[in-house]
């Protein structure tokens, strides 16, 4: 990677700027290197020097294809300010060779320089090289570019393969600095970490982003879609080399790298709503009763289940809706403590026993309403089979369950009134093996009743279901349980397994978990934290629960990362 001199100065491009646009667009692809083994040991200052040295040598075959690649770019632009930008870059590049002199001399790494290339580092930079001579699918052969305009396009092209390199060094430099201890002073990897956050670096990654932004500027939509396939590809090549850094020593990702199924057994559990899922299914529900509602003035078929109007549906839900929310938060205030409490399971356990009463309280008044009679079952399957589950959720819980190899046990524990909405969801995506815990509509010829067999409406009921599950399991092998959720109803059993991961933003469960005194530690940091107590011998059982301490996850794609890896 190309490390810029200091003097450059700060370009900022527009949020609307063509590699803002694909950095946000491509997010799972930074988060995926982010959480490499690599760079969570090179994080934790605990990376063997020996990779490390590998590492370094392959940045010099970087170097030196980024260098070969701004030449052509150079020679391939028409416009004067951009030859001279990208001469810059260019210079900035070879003083980054002379630079790694003393990177070689202060870390003892005297082989670098004849360290053969590997593949992966092979891949990227005959990628670029490539993109650079003009070899990009859709462009004429290098030498029969008919007119100058043409050529340009190439300084575009191969300022898309070479910008998404530049700002994930940019990312992985923030990220890194932000957890460097000021009184720790023994990290090994400090300088290279600064090196990337620095604002030369930074500033020098900007000017490169707004470079491509002004070369695409002229061109057509499907030559746009060009520089977005080379962004991709440059950033799925980077995951590739990021993990193709050869480790010998044990590291805390991914969970599954060292996961025996006849000697230990994976058990992941989830909440439905808001954590699989982007809009909550009770809402769903209603909607479906609204809309397949009969007007007002239309008579019902005798014989079958009276309904609800639409309109007396659509007041009747707001004002259960209207209830439901005023009640919550006066009961999540009568349950916090006068004053914040340090962490105690049974303590938690207790106050949330009122929640739980306030939760069959609320399904009572639904029963009661009508608002859910005359639910056709076969508009619940489609409405299930089109509902719009989390970024990388479905892909994640499909490569889990596919993997022969891992013979990892899924389930989902859920308020969601009708079980049947959460399988549609999961078999249209071919999940039909995830095990559903809900509660269930009672049909009558395809038709709701309106009443709900309840099996999990509160957060009592949850623990209840997740400890029965793990008493289930088989004595004589070793468990890891994980359980991602979003609300107050997940916080007993987020605590119970033996990693709580939360996904989203719920005020309510901070709230709470903040009194009774739970700690909510970002998972990225907190997965550096657990590299450096990790033992020598990877033995030692560094996930326990009922520990106080929750993961918070952005998205799906970082437990994925956990999990899986790339």
């Amino acid at each position: 990677m190309a490390i810029p001199p200091k003097s450059v100065g700060a370009v900022i491009p527009t949020e609307d700027g063509l590699a803002s646009r694909f950095w946000i667009k491509f997010r799972r692809e930074s988060v995926l290197s982010l959480y490499s083994p690599f760079v969570i040991c090179l994080a934790s200052g605990s990376l063997e020097i020996d990779t490390f040295r590998h590492y370094i040598a392959q940045d010099v075959h970087f170097l030196k294809a980024f260098a070969q690649a701004y030449e052509l770019a150079e020679d391939c632009a028409d416009d004067d300010d951009a030859k001279l930008a990208i001469s810059k870059l260019r210079k900035g590049v070879l003083e980054a060779l002379k630079l790694h002199n003393s990177f070689v001399q202060e870390w003892g790494l005297g082989f670098v320089k004849e360290c053969p290339i590997n593949s992966a580092t092979l891949k990227y930079t005959e990628f670029v090289l490539a993109t650079a001579s003009g070899k990009v699918e859709g462009l004429k052969a290098p030498g029969k570019l008919d007119t100058p305009f043409e050529k340009t396009k190439i300084a575009a092209y191969t300022l898309g393969a070479m910008t998404p390199c530049m700002r994930l060094y940019a990312f992985l430099g923030k990220e890194l600095e932000a957890l460097l201890d000021p009184n720790e002073h023994d990290h090994p990897y400090k300088k290279w970490i600064r090196n990337y956050s620095s604002e030369g670096f930074q500033a020098t990654t900007l000017q490169t982003e707004d470079l491509l932004d002004k070369l695409s500027v002229s061109l057509t939509g499907e030559e746009l879609n060009i520089i977005e396939k080379l962004y991709h590809q440059a950033m799925k090549l980077e995951i590739e080399f990021f993990y193709a850094q050869t480790l010998t020593q044990p590291t805390v990702i991914p969970l599954t790298k060292e996961h025996d199924p006849a000697r230990d057994c994976l058990m992941i559990f989830s909440d439905f709503d808001l954590t699989c899922t982007v809009v909550d299914s009770s809402a769903i529900l209603a909607e479906i009763a609204i809309v397949t509602a009969p007007k007002s003035d239309q008579n019902q078929p005798e014989g079958q289940i009276t309904r609800m109007s639409s309109s007396e549906l659509r007041n009747t839900w707001g004002e259960l809706s209207q209830q439901y929310t005023e009640e919550y938060e006066q009961c999540i205030e009568s349950m916090l403590p006068s004053k914040k409490e340090e962490f105690n399971y049974e303590t938690l356990h207790t106050a949330l026993e009122k929640l739980s009463d306030f939760e069959k309280r609320a399904n009572s008044r639904v029963i009661e309403s009508g608002v859910l009679k005359g639910l056709n079952f076969e508009d619940i399957k489609r409405a299930g089979e089109r509902l719009i589950l989390q970024d990388g959720c479905t892909s994640f819980l499909q490569k889990i369950v596919k993997d022969e190899n891992l013979n990892a046990n899924v389930h989902l524990l859920s308020y969601c009134w009708c079980g049947d909405l959460i399988r549609a969801a999961f078999s249209s995506g071919g999940l039909d093996v995830v095990n559903i815990h809900a509660n269930e509509l009672s049909f009558q010829e395809s038709v709701s009743t309106g009443e709900i067999i309840m099996e999990v409406q509160s957060p009592i009921d949850k623990i209840e279901a997740f400890d029965k599950i793990i008493q289930g399991c088989s004595d004589d092998k070793r468990n890891l349980t994980v359980y991602i959720g979003d609300s107050v109803g997940d916080l007993l059993c987020l605590l119970k397994a033996d990693i709580g991961i939360v996904i989203g933003s719920s005020s309510s469960l901070r709230t709470v978990g903040d009194q009774y005194g739970v700690s909510f530690v970002p998972l990225f940091p907190g997965l550096v934290k657990k590299q450096k107590e990790y033992g020598a011998d990877g033995s030692c059982c560094i996930w326990k629960g009922q520990s106080g301490i929750l993961y918070t996850a952005s998205g799906w794609d970082d437990i994925h990362a956990l999990f899986l890896g790339h």
